[in-house]
C-alpha cells in the first residue's frame, strides 16, 4: 500500500524535529501513534462485521436450500375404549349455529345500553 523506505522515514523524522522542535515532538508523535492506532481498530471492526455478515447470509441461504431430514412417520393413537364402557360422543362439527365476527355480510355491532343505576337528585326536604 504505502511503500516507505529507511531514506524516506529517516528524511521526514529530521524535516518533523527541524519543524516541530524537541519538546514537542515526542508529544505529537504520541498522538499521531494513537490517531494511527484507532484507525486500524476501526478498520479491523469494519472487516470482522463484513466477514459476520457474510457468513449470516452464507448460513441463511444454506438454510433456506436444505431440504429437512425425513423422520419416521407418526401416526396419530387413538385410545379404544375397555369394553362394556359407555360409547363416546362424536367429535363436535368444525362449523359453529352463530355467524363468524368477521364474516364480510354480518352486521355492524352496535352497543347495547346496559341497566345502570342512575341518580337522581332527591327533592328539598321541606
Amino acid at each position: 500500500m504505502l511503500d516507505f523506505g529507511f531514506s524516506e522515514i529517516v528524511l521526514t523524522s529530521a524535516i518533523a524535529l527541524v519543524v516541530l522542535g524537541p519538546q514537542r515532538l515526542p508529544k505529537v508523535a504520541r498522538q499521531v501513534g494513537n490517531w494511527l492506532g484507532r484507525a486500524r481498530g476501526m478498520a479491523r471492526q469494519l472487516t470482522e462485521q463484513l466477514e459476520r455478515e457474510v457468513n449470516a447470509a452464507d448460513f441463511l441461504k444454506e438454510q433456506s436450500t436444505a431440504k429437512p431430514a425425513p423422520g419416521p412417520a407418526v401416526t396419530p393413537v387413538t385410545p379404544t375404549p375397555p369394553p362394556g364402557s359407555p360409547p363416546t360422543p362424536a367429535p363436535m362439527a368444525a362449523t359453529s349455529q352463530y355467524p363468524s365476527p368477521l364474516a364480510a355480510d354480518a352486521p355492524p355491532h352496535t352497543p347495547t345500553e346496559t341497566a345502570l343505576p342512575t341518580a337522581t337528585p332527591k327533592p328539598p326536604d321541606e
